[in-house]
Formats: C-alpha cells, structure tokens, sequence
C-alpha cells in the first residue's frame, strides 16, 4: 500500500502534517500517543487494504506538524483534530486512538458523535487519566501522591524531567534506551525503521505540556487527583473496540478495564497476547484481524 505525506493548515493556524494510504469509502483518522508520530503507524498504513482510506497525524507540537500555541488538555488535540477532518471534508469516521490518542479519540466520540462512526482504542490511556506520582528520594512513586501543577511536574526526577532533557539536547540514545525498555520489549523494528522512529520521535516540542495533559485527562465522575471529572464519558454511544498487551510495561490492564466498563455495553475489550505497548510490532496481523472484524 502506497503512503502519502502532506500537510494542511487548520483554523486556529497550526499547521497538521499527516501520511494518508487508500482510497475507499471507509474512513479510519489514526491518533498516535505520546512520543510517538505519524511514522509510527505505517506498518498499520501498509496493511490497511486500498478499500478504506486512512489519515495518520502527527498532533500539535509532535512530527512535522507546528506548535505555534502550546497545549493545555486532550481536549486542545482534539479540537485540532475536529479542524482537521474539517479541512479534508472528513463527515463521518473511525477514530483509532493509540495510547494518549485513545484519549483524543475518546473526546472526539463524547463531543461530536455525528462524525465518530465507531472507535478503536489501542493501549490508551484511562477515561481518568494517567497518574504521574510523585517521588521519593529513591526515586520510586508515591502511590496517590500527585503533582499539583505543570510546572512541579515538569521537575520529576523519573518520568518527566529527564525525558524532557534528552529530547531538548537531541539525546537520541538515552531515547532509544527507553523505547528498549519499556515499549519495544517484544519484537523490534528492523534497524532502518528503528532509527527512522526514533528520528521522528526527537521531533517531540510539548513532551512537560503533553504529561501534564495526560494526568489532568478526566472524562468520568470523581477526581483523579490532579483534576475534577466531567462526565463526558457518558456522552461515548459509538461501538468501541478496546485491546491490551498481556505484556505492556505503559498502560495497566486495569486501565483498559475500567475504560471499558465506564463506556458500558457498547465497548468490548481484546487482549493481545505476547504483545508490549507496541501491537504495531508484537501483533499487527492479529490486532488488524480485529478491527477489521469490528468495522464490519
């Protein structure tokens, strides 16, 4: 399958870079997580059959896509995903949200149910966020403890500080070393795409505001310690197709649960067996099987 690399400028003037594949009527919008980009989809592109037609973005301040005004909330994704598929003429589509973009994915299905067809979430974030804890001297978490602003968050000795200090100096090593640990920890990309993601990971420009997003996220109806719910969950009617890696070290397996069963009856949730944070890599055919079923 052919990929496609363009751009377009939405209404709020950032500019949305993206890769396109297919042609068919069917309409898949892939929404990628954190430090990661459009490049990160491509095996899915290429194993997407020429009937559908699907969008990879690269979100505000990640890829190629600008980041004149920083963001504050999931909800600043969204929107520019909202101004996006206005720009292409998109009316009608299926979100397919990976890690932080379930969460964008997540808001798009609450918000504007006219244009979410259905919704595939892989690996995301919970409808409540995801916790950053806060640290003791040894550097491990403190379960419960959270940070209360961006900017105290942003000094985490663990999560935070030090990821954002290898992107700012270029330090692709130190990168890789995380993606070795804690993402590609089943199968790996061959060296070239390897390097190619990593690349395109160093782009990242938000990484401090994007955390602070991802612990603030909170669409259900009790503080998640770092911010009040606002029920958006309930607004979710679309058809949801959920998966989990058996082995993923990023999103618990409680995290998709509880996602699942706030959503209700409509979602249903898949494990992936032998597959980390990357089904991209540990499970595509399976994970593909899947989604194709789902979209009918």
């Amino acid at each position: 399958m052919a990929i496609s690399k363009s751009s377009v400028k939405i209404e709020n003037g950032e500019t949305i870079s993206y890769r396109k594949s297919g042609q068919g009527e069917k309409t898949l919008l892939l929404i990628h997580g954190n430090m990661t980009s459009s490049k990160h989809w491509e095996p899915l592109l290429k194993k997407i059959p020429p009937e559908n037609t699907a969008y990879a973005v690269d979100m505000r301040g990640l890829g190629d896509s600008s980041y004149k005004q920083p963001i504050d909330s999931l909800a600043d994704f969204a929107e520019d995903m909202l101004m996006f598929s206005r720009s292409l003429g998109l009316n009608k589509f299926t979100p397919l949200g990976w890690s932080t973009g379930g969460g964008v994915a997540m808001l798009l299905a609450a918000e504007h149910p006219e244009l979410v067809e259905k919704m595939v979430l892989i690996e995301t974030v919970s409808y409540q966020g995801y916790p950053i804890y806060r640290k003791n001297e040894k550097g491990e978490p403190i379960v419960g403890q959270y940070y209360g602003s961006k900017e105290e968050m942003a000094a985490d000795p663990v999560q935070v500080a030090p990821v954002a200090a290898a992107l700012e100096a270029g330090n692709s090593d130190f990168i890789k070393y995380l993606w070795d640990q804690l993402i590609y920890v089943v199968n790996k990309p061959d060296p070239e795409e390897y390097k190619e993601n990593i690349a395109a990971t160093m782009k990242q420009r938000n990484l401090v505001d994007l955390d602070w997003a991802l612990a603030s996220f909170n669409i259900g109806h009790t503080h998640n310690g770092v911010a009040e719910g606002n029920g958006l969950v309930d607004k979710i009617n679309c058809p949801v197709l959920a998966f989990w890696g058996e082995n993923d070290l990023v999103v618990t397996r409680n995290m998709v649960e509880e996602t699942v069963e706030a959503i209700g009856s409509n979602a249903r949730m898949v494990i992936l067996e032998n597959c980390g944070h990357s089904p991209l890599t540990d499970a595509l055919d399976k994970m593909w099987h899947e989604i194709s079923k789902f979209m009918g």
